[in-house]
């Protein structure tokens, strides 16, 4: 009884995590009666690994599929859903073939071993130890250096730059931080070096206004963009949202400004929206050109509140930045 109160306590009261192993762990050693082999501990993780399920996905559709399709045509696809057309076998036949599979497997294993058959992913991810990781992370600000999804809404995995299998070392310089999407859809064979981008994060213009912005004037912020008033605002409320980085226009922006300036314009409407209760709409718009407009070459999206009778008409909304053009 002191034990299981003991551990209830623990569990219920203070654990602390910053993964998912911790209960994981405990499952396996209760289910065995206190004992537990590291591997069915790592294989309970294993089940909630997302990132080996999408690559085995991939796997499944590029190499088994394509090799049985071509040979026994009655094997389609729908979508993510594999099938036999007409499937009639008996339970008897289905046991027979199924046995013919797993000698097959033991007759390969044996060939080639367990270990050989899986080298590849073994020097496409390798150990990382956790102070590493925790520096590619701290250096990427929590974003996927290929797409820039935040760490908060997918899993961020440290990755060689240069492979393992290439040659790459385990040195900082090495590594960058994807998403397990990315990371899935690039080859072994792949050395794109996506930290080079964050490098130019840091990038300001001497004498550029939006390079240089008074602290006071910040409304709020993340890691790659601000978001300030308008000084001279079409509308209570206008909001700009700026890149930290310099870059002349919307088309110079990286993949993960434009996620952080997503964030930003999502963020500042559903506050205005609380703030003021008749506001009703928005326009977001950006000029991007001296014939679009653009005055500022830093870029910079308007985010201006819309209410009811504002303007007389307000049908077509930003096609009226051609005369007449509003209105069809």
């Amino acid at each position: 009884m002191k034990k299981y109160l003991k551990i209830k306590n623990y569990i219920s009261k203070k654990m602390s995590m910053s993964h998912i192993y911790q209960p994981l762990m405990l499952i396996e050693l209760i289910k065995g009666n206190g004992k537990a082999t590291g591997k069915n501990i790592a294989k309970s993780f294993l089940s909630y690994d997302e990132t080996q399920i999408n690559y085995y996905q991939k796997i499944t559709s590029t190499m088994p599929f394509k090799y049985l399709s071509k040979h026994l045509n009655e094997i389609k696809k729908n979508k993510e859903n594999y099938f036999f057309e007409d499937f009639d076998l008996n339970e008897n036949q289905r046991l027979e073939l199924i046995e013919l599979c797993n000698k097959k497997l033991k007759e390969y294993i044996k060939k080639r071993g367990i270990k050989k058959i899986f080298s590849h992913r073994t020097l496409a991810s390798g150990i990382i130890s956790g102070s590493v990781r925790y520096k590619v992370l701290l250096r990427a600000k929590n974003r996927c250096e290929s797409c820039g999804i935040s760490s908060s809404k997918k899993a961020l995995e440290v990755d060689h730059i240069i492979p393992r299998s290439k040659g790459g070392k385990d040195e900082l310089s090495n590594f960058q931080a994807l998403c397990y999407t990315c990371n899935s859809q690039k080859s072994n064979k792949d050395d794109t070096n996506f930290k080079k981008i964050l490098e130019s994060y840091n990038d300001r213009k001497r004498g550029c206004i939006f390079c240089n912005i008074p602290k006071n004037k910040i409304i709020k912020s993340n890691e790659l963009a601000v978001v300030i008033k308008d000084n001279y605002p079409v509308t209570n409320h206008h909001s700009l949202i700026i890149p930290k980085r310099h870059c002349s226009d919307y088309f110079d922006l990286y993949q993960p400004e434009i996620n952080a300036i997503s964030q930003l314009i999502n963020e500042t409407k559903i506050e205005l929206l609380k703030k003021d209760k008749s506001i009703k709409g928005f326009n977001i718009g950006n000029n991007t050109g001296e014939v679009a407009g653009q005055t500022i070459f830093h870029c910079h999206i308007h985010l201006i509140p819309r209410r009811k009778n504002d303007v007389e008409n307000p049908r077509g909304g930003v096609r009226g930045v051609i005369k007449n053009k509003q209105n069809y």
